[in-house]
């Protein structure tokens, strides 16, 4: 290898690392999520780039910081998986470049307005207490219900005349985020024990956090069914069923074996029925 290979190979690297330290699923789901809310409320292409890649951001920062706070944890417990656990990287390197896409994240939304930029950041600072901390108390499905609660407005603040997301948005995302909690801890429960974390998923046990998971995503679908008023079209009541029927899913895998990584999958599946019916409500 040379000299002049060796520094693009080694950045290449780095950034491979660094990608998948973010929780990479999930970050893309969330982004995907925020264009079709974009979309679906119409907002102006150049200002739903803008809020797209700000969200991306944002999604970086709390992925990187998550892995980067939990390094020791992860090591311990052999998460082998966890690129930052395995020494490819160091994690202040790791939380500087978390820094660093907040910072970005937040730059890209003050050009949407104040809105949005104050709800952005409360759901970033929201989802870093819980990195920093509140996933080891009983309160710590509070960020996912701020974060996700707050999520439909980003579209709507986007707008050149800015306006909160209607109640029933709010509900139905706040729901979806206390599902998105509950079932993405279920696999690691006992690894997580054995480090101190013990949140609300923990003290619930496993078969009932997902019971509780996939009743909220009922409860959003319902909420996405009901909430615009004057009739559901068939293109909703489509994707209410869709989203149900996962959900039954759900309860069944948890049912039948232990949950694990499955139910956390069928989760974001959820997301991403439940965003389509919000984009045809």
């Amino acid at each position: 290898m040379t000299d002049a290979t060796a520094g693009p190979r080694a950045r290449a690297s780095t950034v491979r690392v660094l990608w998948g330290a973010t929780h990479p699923g999930p970050t893309l789901v969330v982004t995907v999520l925020s264009l079709a809310l974009g979309i679906a409320a119409g907002v102006e292409p150049g200002r739903l780039a803008l809020l797209v890649v700000a969200v991306l951001a944002g999604q970086v920062s709390v992925g990187l910081s998550n892995d980067a706070i939990d390094v020791a944890r992860d090591a311990a417990v052999g998460r082998t998986d966890k690129p930052l656990a395995g020494g490819a990287l160091s994690p202040e390197r790791a939380l500087a470049v978390a820094v660093a896409s907040l910072v970005l994240a937040l730059l890209l939304s003050a050009p949407l307005g104040p809105g949005l930029l104050a709800a952005h950041a409360v759901a970033l600072a929201s989802a870093w207490t819980y990195n920093a901390g509140l996933k080891s108390s009983p309160f710590s499905i509070a960020p996912f219900l701020v974060s996700f609660g707050l999520f439909p407005s980003f579209a709507t603040l986007s707008l050149a005349e800015p306006t909160l997301a209607p109640p029933w948005a709010a509900l139905a995302g706040a729901a979806l985020g206390a599902a998105v909690h509950l079932t993405n801890v279920v696999r690691d429960l006992d690894d997580d024990r054995r480090t101190g974390v013990r949140g609300l998923p923990h003290r619930l046990g496993a078969r009932v956090s997902v019971l509780v998971a996939a009743l909220g995503i009922v409860v959003g679908a319902v909420a996405v069914l009901l909430g615009p008023g004057g009739g559901a079209t068939p293109a909703g009541v489509v994707f209410f069923a869709a989203v149900v029927a996962v959900a039954a899913v759900t309860v069944i895998v948890a049912t039948v074996r232990p949950p694990g990584r499955a139910v956390f999958q069928l989760t974001m599946l959820a997301a991403l029925l439940l965003a389509a019916q919000l984009v045809v409500a």
